[in-house]
């Protein structure tokens, strides 16, 4: 019947990816561009964005939207949302990929650093998806994707992280209540959890606080023998996005070269 190949199609989809200029995020963000998505970035820094931006040009020859914002803040949020639904006509494809990360031993953990932590990781994900999701109702469809980690659902060692693991197991109910919620308005909503991800960022910590070790551990904690890379992201969260996905919805979908088998 050849019905499969039209579900599978991305090309003339609106995405709006928030922390588009991280590791994952601009890798997500280049992999809708391929596809023929129309996208825009929202992130924190105006010379990362810009940067993104200008690189997709330069491989793809397209241009993509950017908005530099602060997603704990609700208007800040309201009023990006608003903007790319006037400068984009409607927004079809939501991912959510800000995140912050910090290794602090429990009872060290101040809290202010407990907070911050549950404002980027947590609150801003649930501004976006509650701006983007009332324009979603409205057109009754839309497709949610959270991206969370696999420390949602298992303790990463040896790091300590106990405020991390919590925002990110959050991040997974959140989606799932949500998936409840708007299954009636037509409206996906899912996690993708990836394992240890090599994106600039983890490396630089690694390198400034001399923890490259922790790479070979990684390692051999991993079936597949290495850690992820940004691109292995990538595939999922396009695929979530598609019309193929439709019957999908509330699933926490781990990227994890097995890691969470052992």
């Amino acid at each position: 019947m050849g019905f499969i190949k039209e579900k599978l199609e991305l090309r003339g989809k609106n995405v709006v990816i928030a922390g588009g200029s991280g590791g994952i995020g601009s890798k997500i963000a280049c992999g809708f561009v391929e596809m023929g998505a129309n996208v825009a970035i929202i992130g924190r820094t105006e010379e990362k964005l810009k940067k993104v931006v200008k690189d997709i040009k330069e491989m793809f020859g397209v241009d993509v939207l950017y908005f530099v914002g602060d997603l704990t803040d609700s208007k800040q949020v309201n009023s990006i949302v608003n903007q790319i639904i006037q400068r984009m006509g409607h927004i079809d494809v939501l991912v959510n990929c800000q995140g912050i990360g910090q290794w602090v031993p429990a009872e060290e953990l101040r809290e202010e650093d407990w907070d911050r932590m549950m404002e980027v990781n947590v609150k801003s994900v649930f501004l976006m998806c509650q701006a983007v999701g009332k324009h979603m109702i409205q057109r009754r469809k839309g497709k949610i994707i959270n991206i969370a980690s696999t420390s949602s659902m298992f303790v990463d060692v040896p790091q300590p992280q106990a405020h991390y693991n919590a925002s990110k197991a959050a991040v997974v109910m959140l989606s799932r209540s949500l998936a409840y919620e708007w299954a009636k308005y037509n409206i996906t909503v899912n996690c993708v959890s990836p394992t240890y991800t090599l994106t600039p960022m983890v490396e630089q910590f690694l390198k400034d606080h001399k923890y490259s070790h922790y790479l070979k551990v990684w390692e051999s904690l991993t079936p597949m023998g290495r850690i992820a890379k940004p691109e292995d992201i990538v595939g999922i969260v396009l695929f979530l996005a598609t019309d193929a996905a439709d019957y999908i919805t509330g699933q926490n979908i781990l990227v994890d070269g097995g890691y969470t088998l052992i």
